[in-house]
């Protein structure tokens, strides 16, 4: 028994020495995880320093790009400089309250957007790095309106040869923000700084087939987006701007009457791009409803033109053909193709005849009913799209690898043809150029661009189309609507 109680002693004094070393062990595990807190709140606050103090003295760079990305891409813009890379910085939506309505980004906002004649317009236009955005911009500063430009420059394509329309643009002093039409606070630092008379609402995500791969990106861009361009001019905006958008010829969807008419039905759209565009039409008319925005919608046929987007058709087509890669044709399928240049005249059409807003920002309520419009804007004559490679084919001097299929039940629609009566009434609209004409300027600019050793075809036509075919055409056009 006292063996029993002194080895039960030896283990009691056992525990109590390992008790002991595990309370100091704890103890100073305790110390450490304190000290490592600390050290972590202390990098944390010297990180937010940091940031505030680049964000101080360095705002442009968090609100505008004017340079070319350097990326080493083969599309760059032949002659321009890429010595500094694009500024566009993680930065941007986190601190826009660093650098929104700042006086220097303020003066910057408001000398691109002071028209240069008496009577021009003040446009902001989303959307300035896309294809029709650019060219639209180009237009208005160019017969002296003013222009600031918004694009957010996303991945959907090279973003390299957005930078490229960018870098166009700053060179006639165009400003364009890099930024997204869903930043709310930022919309409102525009329309606080500038009383733009107009939004030309170009941004949105583009593609029919894409859509069955990212439909979140449509829904967030078409409709979420073109929603808070429309809060920002009805309740932001002091006058209230009129309000020109893009909506889109596949919002006609599964209709078989032909051609496409705005007094058509729309409710059947055949992808989910084309239901969100039809979702914008009907967004389009509550706002005009009870904010009295004057809203005009522009349907657009398959444009195309030096500048384009690399998703396109014939965008596609010509760098396969190039490429000696195989293209893949749908049997039978034509578009109602509208070169950019005849686009661009329905754009500042639409813009010049667009009437007022009748709402106030202030009150909340409007005045009167305001301007709900919809037009067409294509070329009014269907070509095979056989037809279009054809004239590539030449163009390039090489034969295109064709493989041709059914159409697949991916979005896309046999055709489209436009009527375009109504805003050749209203604005005077009528597209005058020909595909071949239009396909040779595209040719032009793609051999240019990516410094193609390629001889081009001369061309056996001017392709205009004679006045007197042009107004025996609208004429029947007016006759079928």
């Amino acid at each position: 028994m006292p063996s029993d109680a002194a080895a039960k002693g030896v283990k009691l004094e056992r525990y109590a020495s390992g008790g002991a070393l595990l309370l100091r062990r704890v103890a100073s595990g305790k110390f450490v995880s304190a000290s490592s807190h600390l050290l972590f709140r202390a990098t944390v606050l010297a990180t937010l320093a940091l940031v505030f103090l680049f964000a101080l003295h360095y705002p442009s760079l968090l609100s505008r790009s004017f340079s070319l990305a350097s990326d080493g891409s083969s599309s760059s813009v032949p002659g321009a400089s890429r010595s500094h890379a694009s500024h566009r910085s993680l930065l941007a939506s986190t601190s826009a309250a660093a650098t929104y309505g700042s006086e220097r980004w303020q003066k910057e906002i408001r000398r691109s957007a002071k028209p240069g004649r008496d009577g021009g317009l003040s446009v902001l236009v989303t959307g300035a790095g896309g294809f029709v955005g650019a060219h639209c911009s180009l237009a208005l500063k160019a017969r002296g309106d003013g222009v600031v430009g918004l694009d957010n420059f996303n991945s959907y394509y090279d973003p390299a040869l957005k930078r490229g329309r960018q870098q166009l643009l700053a060179d006639r002093g165009v400003v364009v923000l890099d930024a997204d039409i869903n930043d709310a606070l930022l919309l409102e630092k525009l329309f606080e700084a500038v009383p733009f008379t107009h939004v030309l609402h170009l941004a949105a995500q583009a593609g029919v087939r894409y859509a069955m791969e990212a439909p979140q990106t449509y829904v967030a861009s078409n409709v979420a987006g073109l929603v808070s361009v429309f809060e920002a001019a009805a309740k932001r905006a002091d006058p209230q701007p009129a309000v020109v958008w893009a909506s889109s010829s596949s919002v006609y969807g599964l209709n078989t009457d032909a051609p496409f008419s705005e007094d058509h039905r729309t409710d059947r759209p055949a992808s989910l791009y084309a239901a969100t565009k039809k979702a914008g039409e009907a967004i389009a008319h509550a706002y005009n409803h009870i904010y009295g925005l004057s809203i005009t919608g522009l349907r657009f046929f398959t444009v195309y033109g030096p500048w384009g987007r690399p998703d396109m058709a014939y965008f596609s087509f010509a760098r396969s053909i190039v490429a000696g890669e195989p293209i893949t044709l749908y049997a039978d399928a034509r578009r109602d193709f509208t070169y950019i240049d005849d686009v661009v005249k329905g754009c500042v059409g639409a813009l010049d005849t667009a009437g007022r807003s009748t709402g106030s920002a202030r009150s909340g309520k409007k005045s009167g009913p305001a301007p709900l419009r919809v037009y067409n804007l294509g070329n009014t004559s269907p070509v095979p799209v056989t037809r279009m490679v054809a004239i590539l084919e030449k163009l390039l001097g090489k034969k295109a690898n064709k493989r041709i299929i059914a159409m697949p039940s991916n979005g896309d629609v046999p055709f489209t043809h436009a009527n375009v009566s109504h805003a050749a009434h209203d604005f005077g609209y009528r597209p005058t150029t020909s595909l071949d004409a239009g396909l040779r300027h595209f040719v032009d600019w793609f051999v240019q661009y990516y410094k193609l050793d390629i001889k081009i075809a001369k061309p056996s036509t001017t392709g205009k189309k004679p006045a007197a075919a042009t107004k025996k055409k609208a004429s029947a056009t007016s006759a079928s609507s």
